[in-house]
This record gives C-alpha cells, sequence and structure tokens, in this order.
C-alpha cells in the first residue's frame, strides 16, 4: 500500500505530491520486468529522502522547455524562476536571503562543494526530473540549508536514443550538445556533453553592448550507468567533467593607481588578465529495496581547481599586485540513508555522511614595496616602481560527519508528523559540532487544500575551499598590505529557522501557494570578492535574522503553461566577526554596533511566464513562450555600508519553437530565442557594496538560433 504526505509546489505543472513508500515484491521465479523494477527503485529512492514539511518547487521538463534556450540553458538560470530566487553577478543565485548554502544531490547523494565560479558544473539537459527545497528541511537535509537542489538524472529508459542541437547567434555564441541513451539487458546508460564559446563569458563591468575581452570556451560532460542485479538491487555509477577557460572583461579608459618600471601611462583596454575552472566527480551507489525496508550506500568523490593568471604589468598598475594563484580541493567520502516502515502509521529513517575533504593554494605575485619618501624622508611611505616577488600558499584538510534519524507519523488520516533530530561536526580550520532538532507538521483536509509548519535548527559549516589561510605578514610594507591585520577563524553558522505556507488548488490546472520564513542566525556566513583572482571568501557576521514571504501561482491546462511568483525578503547582520583583514577599519567600526542590509539582499523578486502550444498532437507543433524577470536591485554603499539599494529592473524574454515532420529520425525542431528582448541595459553589481569587488552589468540583447535532431 502507498501512501502520501509531503506537500510540494510543480512550477509549470503544479501538482499536490506525495513521497510514495515502496514496496517490493515477493520473491518468485517470474523474470524480472525491468521498466517496473527500475520505476520502483526510482520510488523508493525518493521515499528513503522525502520532502514532508519543506516548501517544494519542481521543474517538469515542458517547464524547462520553456525556459529561454530550454535544455541549453544553464542550471541557474531554471532555478531563477523559482519564487524568491535572487540573480547576481558570475552566474551566483540566492535563495532566501543566504549568500550561497546551497547543496545539490544528483540521485539523492549530495556533492561536495566546488571551486568553481564563473562556469555551471552540471547541465541542465541531464536533468530528468529537478526540485528546489526550500524552508524547514527534515533531519536529513544538512550542512547546506538555504536550498537543495534535488535532481534526478537521465537514464536510458527515460531518455533512449540519440538527442543532438546546435545552438548559435550573437555575441559569437556556438553551443553543439548531445545525449544518448539506452539498455542492454539488465544495464541501463545514458550519456551527455555540451562545448560552449561565446564572447559573454564573464558579465560586462561597463554599460556597453558588447564587452572587452570576455571570451569563453566551456566543455562540459555527464555519463550514468546502472544495472540491476536482481529484483529488489541495483548498482550505478555517475560521473561528471567539466572544463572551462574564461577571459576576464576590461574596463577601457581607466588611470594607473600606481608607477611600474618608470611606466605610468597602460591602455586598460588590452589587459590579459585570465581564469581557468576544472571540475570533476563521481558517485557509485548501491540501491536495496525489500518489503518495509529500502536503503542507498554511496561512495563520492570531487575534484575542482581553479588557476588565475594576472597581466604582468597592467594588474600591478592598477591593482599594486600582480599573483598567479593556483587553488586546489579534493572531496571524498560516504553516504548512507535509509528507511523502515515500522506499522502503517510510522516510518523510521535515519542515514549518515562522512566526508575527507584537502584544500590547497598556491600564489606566486609581484607587489610593489613601500619605500621612504625621496623628497621629506620624515613623510608616509610611497610606493616603489620597482616590482618584489613573494609566494604565499596554504595545505588544509578537513573532515564532515553527520548522523540523522527521524520519524514520519502519521497522527490522523490528514494529519502528519515529521520529526527527528541530526548532528554535525567539522574539524579543520575550527572544531565544531551541533544536535539539530527538526520538526513539521502538515495538515491536508482535502486535496484542494494543504497546510505546513516547522522549525528547523541548522548548522552551517563554511565551505574549506572558500577559507582564506594566507599569511598577512608576507604582503608587509607593501601597496598590497592588509589596513586590518586580525583575521579570527571562520565559523560555522547556527540558526533557528522557522517556516510556515499553504498551497490550494480551486479548479483543475490552477495552483496558489503562499509561504513566509524567519530566520534567526548567529555567525552567518557570508562570502565576498576580495581581489584577483574572482573567487569568493567566506566570513561571519555575529548576529544576523532574515525574512520574507513568497507567493506563487500557476496554472497548466491542455495548451496553456502560465505561472507568477512574487516575492519579498530582507536580510540584516552585524558585528563582522572573522577573516576582518577583507575590510577596511570603518566599515568594520560601523558594522560592529549597527544592523546592516547583506549586499546580496533584493526587497521584490518576480517572475512570470507564458507559453501556449499550437497543434500539440501534431507533428508541426509550434510553441510560444515568454517570461519576465523583475528585481528591485542588489545592495550597495553611498553613505554607510549597504545603505542603497541598486535600481530595480525587469528583463523580458521569448521563444518560438517549430516542430519540423520531415520525417527524420524521432523529430526535428527549429527554435528562437531572444534574450533581454528590448535590450534593456541593466546593473546588477556597482563595484560598491560590502564584500563586492567590481561591477557588473546583465547581458544585453541577444538571439539564438538551434537545430535540434532526435533518432
Amino acid at each position: 500500500m502507498r501512501r502520501h504526505i509531503a506537500v510540494s509546489v510543480t512550477l509549470g505543472s503544479l501538482l499536490m505530491s506525495s513521497t510514495a513508500f515502496s514496496q517490493a515484491p515477493p520473491a518468485d521465479d517470474t523474470p524480472i520486468d525491468l521498466d517496473v523494477t527500475a520505476k520502483r527503485l526510482d520510488q523508493a529512492r525518493g521515499s528513503i529522502q522525502p520532502s514532508l514539511g519543506a516548501t517544494v518547487y519542481d521543474f517538469t521538463k515542458p517547464f524547462i522547455e520553456n525556459v529561454p534556450l530550454g535544455e541549453n540553458t544553464p542550471l541557474n538560470q531554471v532555478l531563477l524562476r523559482a519564487p524568491g530566487v535572487v540573480q547576481d553577478s558570475f552566474g551566483q543565485i540566492h535563495v532566501r536571503g543566504d549568500h550561497g548554502n546551497l547543496q545539490y544531490r544528483l540521485d539523492g547523494v549530495q556533492l561536495p562543494e566546488g571551486l568553481s565560479r564563473f562556469s555551471q558544473f552540471l547541465m541542465t539537459r541531464s536533468v530528468n526530473q529537478m526540485s528546489l527545497l526550500t524552508g524547514a528541511l527534515p533531519a536529513q537535509y544538512g550542512l547546506r540549508t538555504a536550498g537543495v537542489v534535488d535532481i534526478s538524472v537521465k537514464s536510458g529508459s527515460t531518455d533512449p536514443g540519440f538527442d543532438g542541437s546546435i545552438t548559435g547567434g550573437s555575441r559569437n555564441y556556438a553551443q553543439p550538445a548531445f545525449s544518448y541513451g539506452g539498455r542492454t539487458g539488465k544495464v541501463d546508460y545514458f550519456v551527455t556533453g555540451q562545448f560552449l564559446h561565446n564572447g559573454l563569458g564573464v558579465e560586462n563591468p561597463t554599460r556597453s553592448f558588447s564587452p572587452i575581452h570576455d571570451d569563453t570556451d566551456q566543455w562540459v560532460g555527464l555519463a550514468k550507468i546502472s544495472a540491476l542485479v536482481d529484483d529488489n538491487t541495483r548498482v550505478s555509477f555517475l560521473g561528471g567533467a567539466m572544463n572551462a577557460a574564461f577571459q576576464i572583461p576590461n574596463v577601457p579608459f581607466q588611470v594607473p593607481n600606481f608607477t611600474v618600471l618608470g611606466n605610468s601611462d597602460w591602455n586598460s583596454g588590452i589587459l590579459d588578465q585570465r581564469q581557468w575552472e576544472k571540475s570533476y566527480f563521481a558517485i557509485a551507489s548501491l540501491q536495496k529495496s525489500y518489503d518495509t525496508v529500502d536503503f542507498q550506500l554511496s561512495a563520492f568523490a570531487r575534484y575542482s581547481a581553479l588557476y588565475y593568471q594576472a597581466d604582468t604589468i597592467g594588474d600591478l598598475l592598477y591593482n599594486g599586485l600582480a599573483p598567479w594563484t593556483n587553488r586546489k580541493s579534493l572531496a571524498v567520502g560516504v553516504q548512507g540513508d535509509g528507511s523502515w516502515r515500522v506499522a502503517k502509521d510510522h516510518t523510521l529513517r535515519a542515514g549518515f555522511l562522512v566526508q575527507r575533504e584537502r584544500s590547497t593554494a598556491y600564489t606566486a605575485g609581484n607587489t610593489l614595496p613601500l619605500v621612504p619618501n625621496p623628497d621629506d624622508p620624515d613623510a608616509e611611505a610611497v610606493p616603489s616602481d620597482q616590482p618584489i616577488g613573494f609566494t604565499d600558499g596554504f595545505d588544509i584538510t578537513g573532515w564532515t560527519y553527520s548522523v540523522y534519524v527521524q520519524d514520519e507519523w502519521r497522527i490522523v488520516p490528514t494529519v502528519t508528523l515529521n520529526f527527528g533530530l541530526r548532528f554535525d561536526a567539522v574539524s579543520g580550520i575550527t572544531d565544531e559540532y551541533q544536535f539539530s532538532p527538526r520538526v513539521n507538521l502538515v495538515w491536508q483536509p482535502s486535496p484542494v487544500f494543504a497546510f505546513r509548519a516547522g522549525y528547523s535548527r541548522y548548522f552551517t559549516p563554511p565551505p574549506l575551499a572558500q577559507v582564506s589561510a594566507s599569511s598577512l605578514g608576507i604582503l608587509a610594507n607593501t601597496v598590497a598590505a592588509a589596513e586590518i591585520l586580525q583575521n579570527d577563524p571562520v565559523r560555522a553558522e547556527r540558526a533557528d529557522f522557522f517556516d510556515v505556507g499553504v498551497t490550494v488548488k480551486p479548479v483543475r490546472g490552477l495552483t496558489l501557494g503562499l509561504s513566509a520564513y524567519y530566520k534567526i542566525a548567529q555567525n552567518l556566513l557570508d562570502e565576498g570578492q576580495f581581489g584577483a583572482p574572482i573567487m569568493l571568501t567566506s566570513f561571519n557576521y555575529g548576529n544576523a535574522i532574515v525574512k520574507g514571504v513568497e507567493f506563487n501561482a500557476s496554472y497548466d491546462d491542455g495548451p496553456w503553461n502560465l505561472y507568477f511568483n512574487g516575492a519579498y525578503g530582507s536580510a540584516m547582520g552585524k558585528n563582522i566577526n572573522s577573516a576582518q583583514f577583507n575590510f577596511g577599519s570603518q566599515e568594520l567600526s560601523y558594522i560592529a554596533s549597527n544592523y546592516i542590509f547583506l549586499d546580496h539582499t533584493q526587497g521584490w523578486t518576480f517572475s512570470t511566464g507564458a507559453a501556449y502550444t499550437f497543434n500539440p498532437d501534431k507533428d508541426w507543433a509550434t510553441r510560444l513562450s515568454a517570461d519576465v524577470l523583475f528585481g528591485s536591485g542588489l545592495r550597495t554603499s553611498v553613505v554607510t555600508p549597504n545603505d542603497t539599494s541598486l535600481p530595480n529592473y525587469a528583463v523580458v524574454n521569448a521563444s518560438i519553437a517549430q516542430n519540423v515532420p520531415i520525417g527524420l529520425g524521432k523529430g526535428t525542431q527549429l527554435r528562437f530565442d531572444a534574450l533581454n528582448l528590448f535590450d534593456n541595459s541593466y546593473q546588477i553589481r556597482d563595484g560598491a557594496g560590502v564584500g563586492v569587488g567590481a561591477p557588473q552589468f546583465g547581458q544585453r540583447q541577444t538571439f539564438l538560433l538551434t537545430l535540434r535532431q532526435k533518432f
């Protein structure tokens, strides 16, 4: 018997759903039905890690196809269409007032944090199903808790055959992509990959239509193999790779700040700064489902690396520092999750995670020393024009240990209580631990109405790869010396999170949702970009309050797909109590005694879209779609830190996809996408604000054409 109690909200095709219990059939001599067994094991994996009581937004395949570029769009662009998800520079997104703190799961396995800044190491085209979980999360979700991006990867059963496409258009855009899947006996296989080249690798730092020196080349691939051992057992392997190269865009007509080797005249438009990013991951899993017990045991590994090349003379002229940096991270671990249906009204779940990560960095660079003023020996020292070399680096190893247990109790047919306890401990920069209670209540008196409320205690350690352990003394008596020499260690964030929401389905195809959240945090984690290379560094606010409200509506019936999301959020922090050397003394002094808005706070965020399909049952079906993204602006500093919002903006995108019945393979499609249709020039960052390193503007008008063929 299958029961369902969790509430979820689906984008593009919103629906009430629940986590199904798996029930393995008794063993007999009947041959295995491969499709039925694979689907049953997929359902069993879902029942091990349900989303009961959390706020869940599901992204269906039709919804993804309606997003500009469809499966070719970066994953973060799909997530931007969820309520309360805020756009930032470098491809970053913020969920419910957190700077990062996102967790990615592939087929139920949590991926370790990586070093990638500009590139998307996961492809939208690999997604079979995807959900964004936020709010008061159940006990099985920990460490990264602002949002859980839960991805079920395609397989040879869900997407058999060959699917290839080529996209080209504005900004020297070229993107060939493919996927191929199938099954041989009990072995299922799927592989996909893409190459991307364009002239907009990083956001433009100026308002110009086209940036200067901004080309990118990116290769991404993923492979998945699974095999049925018997009617109740499956083994699988999932691996992926990403390799990307970026030019750092230039701002022309800048005046140098220093003199180098007698030269103080330079064309900032010809600077040549570059960054390379690599990421590789592998997951091996054993899944077992029998009678009332389901479990999955997985081993995982992820390697990532970031390389930054400075402009030898230009970086010294403008920044007084020219670093060549190499950072690497290797994380390996094991994760286990299981469920046991003790009785018809009780399901126990438990699991663990152990991870070891080693993070290293090495920098060799040049800077300008401070020397006595030749005109006045008693005056302050002045920069020399003769560079000196330096080296710096660190090697840190960290461990993470997590374990949880929880009980899903169906009190009465319409009310379910999910309560649990989680323990997390970390060692590395600091040694910390926490016991975290979780409780969620769901009341669903009818199929058209559901109410949920929850509380979660969170423990969020800083990503080891984003902790700066460099020596401050190396740059003493140079122009790159820190104003503040204090560098207290970055600590784990501890927070109390409250979430409440309702979902209503008044008529067929229409779903409405409303949720509110409130978070009280100590040592709230934030991230900033301080100089080069372009990577993020973690720091803490001693105290913080994050709150907001979200509304979503969607209509999905027949040829129409409509959605609207609106959200208001506020995140404020006080007293930066770690990594203080990255900030100025006046900035630190003000924040020590005053709550400020966090730099990634955006008050109002809206997204809305519509799609209509003509002749949906014909070989020549045509789909028209358009959407709008609105933001009231991230924070910037004018008088006091983060005291002002940047101007609001709205971006309109439109697409048309036409199936072409030429009788080749399984189908041919032509697609035209217009990004930023009305060429709105808008600023994401202006270079000011706490932890903000440079200005960035949104992508200007771009036209792209895609040819897609299936076999």
